[in-house]
């Protein structure tokens, strides 16, 4: 499969970008700087500006796939979305937060009095991107939240899928790099979760 990855230099965008190498698909891998981006197998790697929409809608133009690992509060998201549809990818898979699932009836994790001040912008940027694919009418998109505490760790290959609602274990909830970078490697290979946003915890 042929797959374009924005932010492939990043803490999420690393790992999946390592995953889906090792299951052998073709990626270009697309960061502002591309000296960042690790030397993999079936990897080329782009420099493209997201905030360029003619541009990185060259750069992902002609994939199967495409999929984005951005800062949400970095991030153009109108912008981004309008890139992704004039490419005309047949799927697209966003790396969302946590901060829009809900821990509660009407009760979404960025509302609790808890929810750290510094993390807001963030976690309301994911939101309101879920927001804007979910009034998409035209885009095949999956939107795959992590659990609350998104953390280096171990490719297990062994954790929990959910929908809307925050996963929560016996130790709290929490997912690793390397093993979100499995979940979503799987719905891109045997798609589960079209036009549905869903998440991944232990």
């Amino acid at each position: 499969m042929k797959i374009a990855l924005i932010g492939a230099s990043g803490n999420a965008g690393s790992r999946i970008l390592k995953e889906l190498s090792d299951r052998g698909h073709a990626i270009t891998a697309i960061a502002r700087g591309p000296a960042r981006i690790a030397s993999l197998p079936g990897v080329v790697s782009m420099a493209a500006d997201i905030n360029d929409t003619a541009g990185l809608t060259d750069a992902i133009a002609g994939h199967d796939v495409v999929v984005s690992a951005l800062r949400f509060a970095q991030t153009d998201a109108p912008a981004l979305i309008a890139a992704v549809k004039a490419a005309r990818p047949e799927r697209y898979l966003v790396v969302g937060g946590a901060g829009s699932l809900e821990v509660g009836p009407g009760m979404r994790l960025v509302d609790t009095p808890d929810f750290p001040d510094a993390y807001k912008p963030e976690a309301l940027g994911g939101v309101a991107f879920l927001d804007l694919l979910r009034a998409e009418p035209e885009l095949d998109w999956t939107f795959l939240s992590p659990s609350a505490a998104f953390v280096p760790g171990e490719r297990t290959g062994r954790f929990r899928l959910g929908g809307d609602e925050l996963l929560v274990g016996d130790e709290g909830s929490s997912i690793s790099f390397e093993d979100f970078a499995v979940a979503l490697a799987d719905e891109i290979e045997a798609p589960a979760h079209r036009r549905q946003r869903f998440t991944v915890g232990y």
